[in-house]
């Protein structure tokens, strides 16, 4: 499939399948260096707290929402709370808002600007994961590991750093959801080059049971069904239909329903007994 970066370059990109997986990769990937270049726009919402246009203030007002759904889901898995480690915090809004709820929660967030914002809040942010040694109760990548750069890595990484008894959130998006096949190409949330990996549940339980994780439970994202169809109306169409978005999400999460394929889907992990 060939799909073009709608929010910087105007590019484009090939999503190269992987049978075994049953997973896409970005082609061609860009290189470490070039790719921050790909971030900078003042229309990547998660590294701001912008307000500057209706959609932009709904989103903070969803962000704001959800923050307390899934401090809820963190508790019904961990109700004696700890140590947190929130992987490509953006902003800072989830740690700030966890340590107000008695939770030890740090973050991590390689781009300055988001970084410096999360900063001034009061909460510890590091840059890259490579400054981080301690072990963690919870760790957290909420649509993150779809951006990072050596997944194998990354996720070596997390199995690392999350204590035995842990519990491991990973929220990515899945292209086997119906809003991913109503807009196909124009799917927002392929979102390339920036996100170097696209996700099915297969996927992702292959993934981490190759490193001793292993799936607990999937949990659903309703509200991602609509902002992703909103974005992928302006691409399909050039403008953002509020109407159509809202019917399209509605439709992809009643299907999800039946199904379990949200537009969204946050998977819960644990080490594997």
């Amino acid at each position: 499939m060939k799909v073009k970066d709608h929010s910087v370059s105007g590019e484009e990109f090939t999503l190269k399948y992987d049978k075994e997986r049953h997973m896409y990769y970005t082609t061609p990937k860009p290189s470490p260096t070039g790719l921050p270049s790909y971030y900078q726009s003042q229309d990547y919402i998660s590294h701001t707290d912008g307000k500057r246009s209706l959609f932009e203030k709904v989103y903070q007002i969803v962000k704001r929402i959800t923050l307390s759904r899934k401090q809820r889901l963190l508790n019904s898995y961990l109700p004696k709370k700890g140590k947190l480690l929130d992987i490509g915090t953006g902003t800072g809004e989830f740690p700030v808002y966890l340590n107000t709820k008695g939770w030890d929660a740090q973050g991590t967030e390689p781009n300055a600007q988001a970084r410096a914002l999360a900063t001034e809040k009061g909460v510890s942010v590091s840059g890259t994961i490579e400054n981080v040694s301690d072990f963690f109760d919870v760790i957290t990548l909420w649509h993150v590991l779809e951006h990072v750069y050596d997944l194998d890595e990354q996720i070596t990484w997390l199995k690392e750093h999350l204590k035995h008894d842990g519990y491991l959130f990973v929220a990515v998006p899945n292209f086997e959801s119906r809003d991913a096949q109503h807009y196909k190409e124009d799917w927002a949330a392929y979102d390339v080059p920036r996100h170097l990996y696209h996700f099915s549940q297969k996927a992702i339980e292959s993934l981490f049971i190759e490193k001793e994780l292993q799936l607990i439970a999937t949990h659903p994202m309703v509200f991602d069904a609509y902002y992703v169809s909103l974005l992928s109306e302006k691409y399909k169409n050039g403008k953002m239909s509020f109407v159509k978005a809202f019917l399209n999400g509605w439709k992809s999460n009643r299907r999800a329903k039946k199904t379990g394929n949200y537009s969204s889907l946050i998977y819960a992990l644990a080490h594997k007994e």
